[in-house]
């Protein structure tokens, strides 16, 4: 009997003891949906690269990364937009200290079905549309059609980003909201869909969701100002008018294996993975 239990309990100790070292060299990465296909991208390579490391990336937005990542279920959270106030003040309630890695730049790119015959708009023209006061198609140019909003949905970094400086264009005093009749929808890809299959739609993303079954928008700032392509050049010389950084968040200063996994990102490989996916590198 003394037998038999000391062999279960040292089967227990060794998967216990295999758990803990498959676990030790994992990383478990959550967050932002315009940055998934950027982390999955970073993952498959990182690890053909370190055969011994396991790299697991998911999305759900943003403010879902980082509450992973105050909840200690994340090693790295992915987000689009700068840690709120409150989400620093939670985290240090819990001992966690969020460190912030800007690790490229994204243009958010403004679509609609090819079908559309509007091609360009001023930011004061999308604010328009996307708070409902603009409501059709041939106040803008187009056709005598009702338009269809789409957002991202609240939890979504992407649709904080777009409110602040689209909607709100970065007066601290505006109120604005989204259209009440606005389809707020869970990914990136689920605007593409839509959009794709839809004439009288419009939406936003990042623009490495941008393909051949949407039409981007040329943004001007005002009817003066040249109307900008969403493309890297144009958000590296800041000409493009709706741009914005993307971030890394871990629990302090990065270390061990998730240190290896960041400073790959920031490489001149890990970078050149930021151009292969139609994001802008910072390096």
């Amino acid at each position: 009997m003394y037998k038999k239990t000391l062999f279960v309990l040292i089967g227990l100790l060794f998967t216990v003891s295999a758990f803990a070292a498959k676990n030790n060299n994992s990383i478990q990465i959550k967050g932002s949906d315009t940055m998934v296909n950027l982390g999955q991208a970073w993952a498959e390579k990182y690890m053909e690269e370190n055969s011994g490391d396991f790299v697991a990336v998911t999305g759900g937005g943003s403010g879902t990364g980082l509450s992973s990542l105050i909840s200690g279920t994340c090693d790295i959270a992915m987000s689009s937009r700068n840690i709120k106030d409150k989400e620093i003040t939670l985290a240090k309630q819990k001992g966690i200290d969020p460190f912030e890695i800007k690790i490229a730049l994204d243009g958010l790119a403004v679509v609609v079905n090819p079908a559309n015959p509007v091609s360009k708009l001023t930011l004061d023209q999308l604010s328009g549309i996307f708070t409902g006061k603009i409501s059709n198609w041939k106040e803008v140019g187009g056709s005598n059609q009702k338009i269809v909003v789409l957002s991202r949905e609240v939890n979504s970094g992407t649709h904080v980003y777009f409110k602040e400086h689209v909607l709100r264009k970065l007066d601290p005093n505006s109120k604005e909201e989204f259209a009440p009749g606005a389809l707020l929808l869970s990914s990136s890809q689920a605007i593409a869909d839509e959009v794709a299959g839809n004439s009288s739609a419009i939406g936003y993303y990042g623009m490495g969701y941008i393909s051949s079954k949407q039409k981007h928008i040329d943004v001007a700032q005002n009817e003066k100002s040249a109307y900008i392509n969403p493309n890297i050049e144009n958000v590296i010389s800041g000409k493009y008018p709706i741009s914005r950084p993307l971030f890394l968040y871990t629990n302090g200063q990065p270390q061990g294996l998730i240190k290896k996994f960041v400073d790959y990102t920031l490489s001149k490989e890990g970078q050149g993975i930021v151009i292969k996916t139609d994001f802008v590198p910072i390096k």
